[in-house]
């Protein structure tokens, strides 16, 4: 008899364990599904989902529970708390039947003996689904800032910083944004295949394609059941990557035979961008700071199998005087607050904090203090992040050029039509979430300059 597994009740323990642990939820969740490997696909999805669509929602959901529970959320167990936003996402964000999500966390409580609060947790789950088509929300007139916070579940201190940097009417397209399910974007290898030729394997293979938005090299895929078993992934003919994270590479200069040093470079995705561009001729030397991530890159490369490709474990603050004015082109793309691709990692939005945010800009200037003196002369730098806070972005633009010999370019001839116009005096572009079709990310590239023999 086929084993069965209780995935409502597997979920349950994976939302304790990272609240009452500070997991973040890919590792909660890969841990669980490593346990569950047998389980069926559907029940793995359904595990999943309920899982990442609580955290996702987790600000909204306790707003919800608060209103139709006596005991405020923060006030309940652990084990309550999440069992009621749990079969409260079920009830409002699933396809499961109001009943079946009612019954199923009565009988859970009963289970993990808290029968005396199965009648609480009936009680208020019941509320909800009576009133579901009603519920209450912030009045946005009087409290916008409260009201964003809730509907799209940002903690409010992030929601009033994003909005002084970028106004009101960009924020809720951004703060929307961060809620739509995202197809997986991917990036031809052009040296293994062409984009039509990948296209044409792709759905051969059943997967559903659609072209980017941005590159002609870029497609959106879904319909698959997971990359590892599609023979043009294990092939290496495309690797995974947003469209936004495309933009480092296109907008530089790099060709045929260049030397490249990709400083914080794990997964990959640039590397293996770059590798395209230089080939068998060029250099990439892809470095980061811990054996974890070199391995992820190495594992990458045993799938692309680009020679061109070196992998190194070095610390980016850290000098290689045997590099020092070498390279072509320097990819920093650097450790950041990620609030660009808060719509692909829930956790964000969570951890992240403004005393946080103000050490990683310095951090970023400590590794470029340093990362600059690898470009040769004529050479290009490739500053980037994938967040939207200034801080870490324009104004690490104004200095880099007060603080190194480096001129800022502008990138706009280097972007696709529908980008242009927004670069700006200095050259640099930030992609906006919600706005533009990709994740929020920033692009700015300067050159170093000789003159008379020397470096200015």
């Amino acid at each position: 008899m086929a084993e069965k597994y209780d995935m409502r009740e597997a979920a349950l323990d994976t939302l304790i364990d990272m609240e009452r642990n500070h997991k973040l939820s890919h590792i909660a969740i890969g841990e669980s599904l490593m346990r569950y490997q047998f389980a069926p696909k559907q029940d793995r999805a359904f595990y999943t989902h309920l899982c990442e669509g609580v955290m996702e929602r987790q600000i909204y959901l306790d707003y919800i529970l608060d209103s139709y529970s006596k005991v405020k959320m923060k006030k309940c167990k652990p084990f309550i708390r999440n069992l009621l936003r749990m079969s409260a996402y079920q009830i409002l964000f699933m396809n499961v039947r109001d009943a079946a999500a009612c019954n199923e966390a009565v009988s859970l409580a009963k289970k993990r003996g808290f029968r005396n609060l199965s009648g609480f947790v009936n009680g208020v789950l019941r509320t909800i689904v009576r009133s579901k088509e009603q519920l209450p929300l912030p009045d946005q007139k009087k409290e916008p800032m409260r009201y964003y916070s809730v509907r799209y579940s940002i903690p409010l201190w992030l929601v009033e910083f994003l909005n002084e940097q970028y106004g009101e009417e960009i924020l809720e397209k951004m703060l929307s944004s961060f809620l739509e399910v995202r197809p997986t974007s991917i990036r031809t290898n052009l040296s293994r295949i062409t984009p039509g030729e990948l296209e044409e394997q792709l759905k051969r293979e059943n997967v559903t394609v659609e072209s980017g938005k941005y590159f002609d090299y870029a497609f959106r895929i879904a319909d698959y059941n997971y990359l590892g078993k599609l023979p043009s992934f294990r092939d290496g003919l495309f690797s995974v990557q947003d469209e936004s994270s495309m933009f480092p590479v296109a907008v530089s200069d790099l060709s045929t035979g260049c030397r490249v040093l990709d400083v914080c470079a794990a997964p990959g995705g640039k590397t293996f961008h770059a590798a395209d561009l230089v080939g068998a001729e060029g250099k990439v030397i892809a470095r980061d700071l811990t054996e974890f991530k070199t391995e992820l890159i190495e594992e990458n490369n045993d799938r692309i199998k680009y020679p061109q490709v070196e992998v190194q474990q070095w610390d980016a603050r850290v000098p290689d005087e045997t590099l020092f004015g070498t390279m072509d082109v320097v990819l920093a793309d650097l450790p950041c607050s990620g609030l660009g691709i808060m719509g692909r990692k829930n956790d964000i939005k969570y951890h992240i904090s403004k005393e946080q945010m103000e050490e990683l800009v310095l951090l970023q200037r400590e590794i470029l203090s340093v990362v600059w003196r690898y470009v040769k002369p004529g050479g290009q730098l490739i500053f980037s992040t994938c967040t939207l806070n200034r801080a870490e972005n324009e104004e690490n633009v104004r200095w880099i050029e007060e603080n190194t010999p480096l001129r800022a370019i502008s990138i706009e001839e280097k972007l696709p039509e529908a980008l242009r116009g927004r670069t700006g005096e200095k050259g640099y572009l930030q992609l906006i979430p919600g706005v533009d079709a990709c994740d929020g990310f920033f692009i700015s590239k300067f050159v170093l300059e000789e003159k008379n023999g020397r470096m200015d």
